[in-house]
């Protein structure tokens, strides 16, 4: 009897095997992330380039996540950048599940490209990860820094909407004629008197130089 109540409490007091079912299911696997790595540099700052890919790899290993595509750009501020095109490409092909960037201003051109991109990639259900500001946008955080991403970009645009009603206030305030310069115009009178010594209007307008549309558009 004092034998058994021995062999009882050891059963309880030994730990009970973990078992892989969750409420009798199976624990799921976590998912295996696919990060597309994106670095870029200036022409004159590419010593930085393997110290970003460096980071990200070693960011991305210890998140768990696989590289399925790593690209790099070597630019001096290029409007298009090729690389993040393809970058973009891959997403839009369901290749990556998020894309990894050493920082904020490596990726965007301004506040408005960034937010354009952060945008696209959230519509493709693609997250957003930077390194150096710790910013996750598959977290709820990072979801709010993004909405004031998008202010911001707000304010930007109407910067440059204001700067440029102010710079066409001061060329008018200073007799600058706005728009195209009217090139054929000048010539109304020299064509009138052509047409009338009998020239056409080709003729015309081999003479002058001006295209045949000006010609008619001065002789109608």
């Amino acid at each position: 009897m004092v034998e058994r109540r021995f062999e009882m409490a050891a059963q309880r007091a030994s730990p009970k095997a973990k078992s892989g079912d969750v409420f009798g299911q199976a624990r799921k696997a976590p998912k295996m992330f696919r990060a597309g790595l994106y670095a870029r540099v200036s022409t004159h700052d590419q010593q930085t380039l393997a110290m970003q890919n460096r980071a990200m790899r070693e960011y991305a290993a210890r998140r768990g996540w696989t590289v399925a595509l790593q690209v790099r750009e070597v630019d001096s501020g290029a409007a298009k950048r090729e690389a993040r095109e393809r970058l973009l490409e891959a997403a839009r092909r369901r290749e990556i599940d998020l894309v990894l960037v050493w920082r904020l201003d490596r990726w965007g051109r301004s506040v408005t490209d960034l937010l354009a991109t952060l945008q696209e990639l959230e519509h493709l259900g693609v997250g957003f990860v930077s390194l150096t500001e710790a910013l996750d946008l598959t977290t709820p955080a990072g979801r709010a820094m993004a909405g004031l991403l998008a202010i911001f970009a707000e304010f930007e645009r109407e910067i440059l909407r204001e700067r440029t009603r102010a710079g066409l206030a001061h060329a008018r305030e200073n007799g600058k004629r706005l728009g195209r310069p009217a090139t054929a115009a000048i010539h109304a009178a020299e064509v009138r008197e052509l047409h009338r010594t009998g020239a056409s209007k080709s003729e015309i307008a081999r003479c002058l130089k001006i295209g045949r549309t000006s010609v008619r558009r001065i002789l109608a």
